[in-house]
């Protein structure tokens, strides 16, 4: 009997026994396309000999050193070249164990901020609906996925969420793509006048929405009127980059292709590449000189922060990204899109095909002509998830799409090393899915 507490009490999931480039083998020998990356994490497979070199020789030094007595040379060179290659303003890392560490410390830092400047008022978090930032609490009650929050709710900070820029769904026909962007991303400043500007503190948006929406990317000019709304009234923008950064859009930084930049960036899940837990918080130059020239200490911490294993492991995943590993995601993205379009661009029950780099969703219909979704009791993105499975596919349905309940997709995130062949084993193992579940 075990005694692990699993996820789903109910499920009885498969051991994991060896990985092999794009697959994961289970205790039987099946082995699955790791078309999901887990949760967009595996981006450059399993059993990559460099990253475990890496990891090996770092524990042979030094496994770990706590950073409140010592900083390490992996953690002082992941920052390095993290900066290196950031968007222009970002200047300093904060290095955590995960994604939803590096969102509390997000939170954290920004009211520390303000307090340091002296303006004590400014808490209030404004983010969108339909978004999920992680899962303590802090986190939680920022993201904006419903069926996560509500059980939570009594315990959380309060928050206002916006309209997302979700073009398939929200667009109205009247409307250019760029039109559309600039009504939804007005809704902030609504929303930041409502509240009154000297109480906001910050705007958290993922670039491209992950698993509450299924790779959802914003339309053109979209961020860039947040940026503009944001400076106007003195306001942090804090861009969520755990799912959809480290390369994952086909850039390293995937609101680089939006042409702005953040005051404070959370990246985790591509940063270790699975093979290490880790996450980072980068912030300005402006934040960290207000926090050096006022008290001196981030008053946060957790006990695994900088941990040396961790950055080595990350320092040569980063060192892949910044190399040709990361130079494949942009045209392989092109290709896996053209082959998710062409298989299932007619589907009856495929409303939309959406993402960039290789962070693709489809978003899964009832009717294609009203978008009308399925009934939830039906649980279309738990059979289809169980359907591909069994087809040796690893993929990432979800179910909520659209307001939380409603609404269905696929969200496929598979490693940077996939090949063209690879492309067609996974169009072939979701159409196999696809048949047996509609």
């Amino acid at each position: 009997m075990s005694h692990v507490f699993p996820r789903h009490t109910k499920a009885n999931p498969p051991v994991a026994v060896a990985g092999d480039g794009c697959y994961i083998i289970d205790s039987n020998g099946k082995k699955y396309f790791d078309g999901s990356g887990g949760a967009a994490v595996s981006c450059l497979g399993h059993g990559d000999p460099e990253v475990t070199e890496a990891i090996q020789a770092q524990i042979g030094r030094i496994a770990f050193a706590h950073t409140g007595f010592f900083t390490s040379e992996p953690a002082e060179q992941l920052a390095g070249l993290l900066i290196e290659h950031a968007p222009e303003g970002l200047d300093r890392v904060y290095f955590v164990s995960g994604g939803s560490e590096a969102m509390e410390a997000a939170l954290k830092l920004a009211r520390q901020y303000f307090l340091e400047k002296g303006e004590t008022s400014r808490h209030r978090v404004i983010a969108r609906r339909q978004s999920y930032h992680g899962n303590t609490l802090g986190a939680l009650a920022t993201g904006g996925n419903l069926w996560r929050r509500e059980p939570f709710a009594p315990m959380m900070i309060e928050t206002s969420h916006v309209a997302p820029c979700y073009e398939y769904r929200d667009r109205l026909e009247s409307e250019t793509a760029f039109e559309y962007g600039q009504r939804v991303a007005n809704e902030l400043e609504t929303e930041i006048r409502r509240l009154g500007p000297e109480n906001v503190m910050a705007f958290v948006a993922e670039p491209v929405v992950g698993a509450t929406a299924g790779a959802v990317p914003p339309v053109e000019g979209y961020f860039k009127r947040i940026r503009e709304i944001c400076d106007h009234y003195g306001i942090l923008l804090i861009l969520d980059e755990v799912m959809c950064g480290m390369g994952r859009t086909g850039t390293l930084f995937a609101c680089e292709q939006d042409g702005v930049t953040a005051d404070i960036l959370c990246i985790a899940k591509g940063l270790g590449a699975g093979y290490q837990p880790i996450g980072a918080m980068l912030c300005s130059a402006d934040i960290y000189e207000a926090i050096e020239s006022g008290s001196g200490f981030f008053q946060h911490g957790h006990t695994y922060i900088g941990h040396p294993t961790a950055c080595a492991a990350a320092l040569a995943v980063l060192t892949k990204l910044t190399g040709e590993v990361g130079q494949r995601v942009a045209p392989m993205g092109e290709k896996l899109d053209d082959a998710l379009r062409d298989r299932f661009g007619q589907h009856p029950h495929v409303g939309d095909i959406r993402g960039r780099g290789l962070f693709r969703g489809l978003e899964i219909v009832e009717d294609r002509a009203s978008k009308a979704p399925f009934d939830p009791k039906k649980g279309i993105n738990k059979a289809l998830k169980k359907a591909a499975f069994e087809a040796g596919l690893a993929c990432y349905p979800m179910g909520g799409t659209i307001d939380g309940v409603r609404g269905d997709h696929v969200l496929l995130a598979p490693p940077f090393i996939m090949t063209e062949a690879q492309i067609g084993e996974v169009t072939d193992k979701l159409a196999a899915a696809f048949k047996t579940v509609f």
